[in-house]
C-alpha cells in the first residue's frame, strides 16, 4: 500500500527529493516542516505538495504520516532519526548518519526494537564508478580487490560558502568548520559500497587550514576544528587497505566531479580522474570513461535551482550514466530531475520499495554504520596525531525471517 511521508527540512537540497517521493507511486502523500516555515509553505506551493507542518514533534504525533525523511543539518541527523523512529515512523536520512559512535549505536538499537526500515541516503552506492566495479568484481574481473581509494574532492570555493550562508545564517562559519571526516560517506561509501568489506583500524592525518578567513578556526569553530583536508589510510576486514582523502581546500574541478575511486586488484584495476576513467588488466587498457558519463536531467537555470549556487549546480542536474540499470524504476520517473551522478531516482525507489515491501534497503542501518563510523574514528585519530585506533563494528544486517 502505499504511504506517506513527512520532509522534515526544506532547504537547497530537500525539494529535490520531495519532488521525487511525490512523483512515486509507493507514495500517496507528502507534507513538510522546517523551523522557517515560510521555506515550508514555499516548497509545498512550488512543488505541488500535500501541506505543511508546524514542526518535527507534530509531524511525528501525527498518525496519518507513516514516514519521514530528515534533510536537516549534518550534525543533527542521529538524534532526531531515533525520536522519529521511536515515535514509530520510517526514516530516510541525508548523509552522514550521525557523528558519534553512540549516536549510531542508538539508530541501530532503535531499528532492531521497532521493527521499522532504516535508510541512509548515500549517493556514492550509485555512483558509476561504483557501479562498475560493483559489477567487474562479481565477475572476477579484479581477482583479489587489495587496495581502494575514495576521494570526496570539494573545494569550500566552489559552492560550498553560499551553502553554509544559506543554512548557517549570520554565524555559518562556526558550522562551516564541519571536520572533513565527520561527512565521510561520499568516499568510504563508494568503496565499500562496491568492496563488500568493513574497516577495522584507521591512521588518519588532519591537515590544518591556513586561509585565515574564520572558517576552520579553532576559536570560532562550534566543533572546535582547524582541519580542512584529512586523509586516512583503513584496514580493512578482507587483509585489504582504503585510502580516503576528505578534502575542502583542494584545487580540482570539483564541479565535474566530487567523488572519484580507485579500485587496485589482483587480476584487474580501474582508476578515475576529473574526467576520464578507464579499467586496465595485465595486457589491456579500456577507457571507460562514455559508460560513466551522465547526461543532464535538468537545465543549470531551473527555477528549482534558484536557492543553489552557481558553482553548486552540476551536482543537482546529473542525470543517468549508460552503466546505470533504469528497467527497475518507476515509469513517473521518466524525465524527471535527478542528480548526483544519476543517484537520487535510485535512492528515493530503495526507500518507497523497502517500506512498502518490508525489505531491508541496500543502504541499511548496518551498512550505513560501516560508511559512517570509520570517518569519526578516523577524526579522532587525526586529533590524537595520527595514531592507529581500531574501528568497532556493528556487524551485518540481519537476515530476515
Amino acid at each position: 500500500m502505499p504511504f506517506s511521508i513527512g520532509i522534515v527540512g526544506a532547504g537547497q537540497f530537500s525539494g529535490h527529493f520531495a519532488t521525487l517521493f511525490n512523483l512515486h507511486p509507493g507514495v500517496s502523500r507528502v507534507v513538510v516542516t522546517d523551523l522557517l516555515s515560510e521555506r515550508a509553505e514555499a516548497q509545498v506551493q512550488r512543488l505541488g505538495l500535500d501541506g505543511t507542518v508546524d514542526s518535527f514533534e507534530k509531524m511525528l504525533a501525527d498518525e496519518r504520516i507513516d514516514a519521514v525523511a530528515i534533510f536537516t543539518q549534518r550534525w543533527t541527523h542521529g538524534p532526531l532519526v531515533v525520536q522519529a523512529l521511536r515515535a514509530g515512523k520510517h526514516v530516510y536520512s541525508a548523509v552522514p548518519m550521525a557523528i558519534t559512535e553512540e549516536e549510531i549505536a542508538a539508530i541501530i538499537e532503535a531499528v532492531r526494537d521497532t521493527g521499522l526500515i532504516y535508510m541512509m541516503g548515500e549517493t556514492s552506492f550509485y555512483n558509476p564508478a561504483t557501479v562498475f566495479a560493483r559489477q567487474q568484481l562479481a565477475a572476477g574481473r579484479f581477482g583479489r580487490v587489495f587496495y581502494s581509494e575514495g576521494d570526496y574532492v570539494h573545494d569550500m570555493d566552489i559552492g560550498f560558502y553560499d551553502a553554509y550562508r544559506f543554512s548557517g545564517g549570520p554565524e555559518w562559519k562556526r558550522t562551516a568548520s564541519y571536520p572533513p571526516m565527520l561527512y565521510p560517506t561520499h568516499s568510504i561509501g563508494g568503496v565499500l559500497g562496491a568492496v563488500p568489506t568493513h574497516a577495522v583500524s584507521v591512521s588518519c592525518i588532519g591537515i590544518k587550514d591556513d586561509r585565515g578567513d574564520g572558517v576552520f578556526d579553532r576559536d570560532i569553530s562550534m566543533f572546535g576544528n582547524d582541519f580542512s583536508n584529512a586523509i586516512a589510510l583503513f584496514e580493512l576486514a578482507d587483509g585489504g587497505a582504503m585510502r580516503i582523502n576528505e578534502l575542502r581546500r583542494v584545487g580540482h574541478p570539483s564541479r565535474l566531479r566530487e567523488s572519484r575511486f580507485r579500485f587496485f586488484g589482483t587480476e584487474g584495476s580501474f582508476e578515475q580522474l576529473a574526467t576520464i576513467s578507464v579499467w586496465q588488466d595485465k595486457d589491456n587498457l579500456e577507457d571507460v570513461s562514455d559508460l560513466l558519463a551522465t547526461s543532464e536531467s535538468m537545465d543549470r537555470d531551473d527555477p528549482a535551482l534558484a536557492d543553489v549556487s552557481p558553482a553548486l549546480r552540476d551536482s543537482f542536474i546529473s542525470g543517468h550514466a549508460r552503466i546505470h540499470d533504469t528497467s527497475r524504476l518507476p515509469v513517473e520517473f521518466t524525465g524527471a530531475h535527478n542528480g548526483h551522478e544519476g543517484s537520487h531516482h535510485f535512492l528515493v525507489d530503495d526507500f518507497v520499495t523497502a517500506v512498502n515491501e518490508g525489505t531491508l534497503p541496500p543502504v541499511n542501518a548496518w551498512v550505513a554504520a560501516r560508511f559512517t563510523l570509520p570517518g569519526v574514528v578516523a577524526h579522532q585519530s587525526a586529533l590524537r596525531g595520527g595514531e592507529r585506533l581500531r574501528i568497532p563494528d556493528f556487524g551485518d544486517a540481519p537476515h530476515p525471517d
